[in-house]
């Protein structure tokens, strides 16, 4: 018998995200969703399923909710993820997607949570010449997308070392 875990999801409300929320309520988890809703859509969110609205990168919606449940372990799916728009607007792309994640990681080592789940992209590998591409594969991001989701992995890495933390990177 599977233990039942309460796992955070942020962007749960998102595509990708809301199918994480799926899974896990067919393996008998309890998801929570953290979603701003820029890019979400409440269709997507089961009934029953606990939804706070708030963004990643509030600290006090993120303190709010580690001090209200007992997270057994975080799903990060919350990002921006247009290209086109990375190249034109880095600086969201850093913010969001690596700023907001490096919240999101110390917020978990502060509160105890030893498990984190992060979706980061093909795209920090760029544009490689043989496929397929494998985690063996050298990162070379092309555009902030990329690089912002690989900073977010290395920032992850080095908080696991440092840290009581296991990590999956999908």
């Amino acid at each position: 018998m599977t233990t039942k875990r309460k796992i955070l999801v942020t962007g749960g409300a998102g595509y990708i995200g809301s199918h994480m929320v799926l899974a896990l309520l067919d393996a008998g988890h309890e998801p929570v969703i953290l979603d701003n809703f820029s890019t979400g859509h409440d269709i997507l969110v089961p009934e029953g399923v606990t939804v706070v609205r708030g963004d990643v990168g509030d600290r006090h919606v993120t303190d709010a909710l580690f001090a209200a449940h007992d997270f057994d372990a975080i799903a990060h799916f919350a990002a921006s993820i247009i290209v086109p728009e990375s190249v034109a607007d880095p600086l969201k792309y850093y913010i969001n997607n690596t700023l907001n994640t490096a919240h999101l990681i110390a917020a978990c080592v502060n509160a105890g949570i030893t498990r984190f789940i992060f979706s980061s992209t093909a795209a920090v590998y760029g544009e490689h010449m043989q496929e397929p591409i494998d985690e063996t594969a050298q990162p070379m991001p092309v555009n902030p997308y990329g690089a912002s989701k690989l900073m977010s992995e290395t920032i992850l890495r080095d908080a696991a070392k440092a840290h009581d933390l296991s990590y999956v990177v999908l």
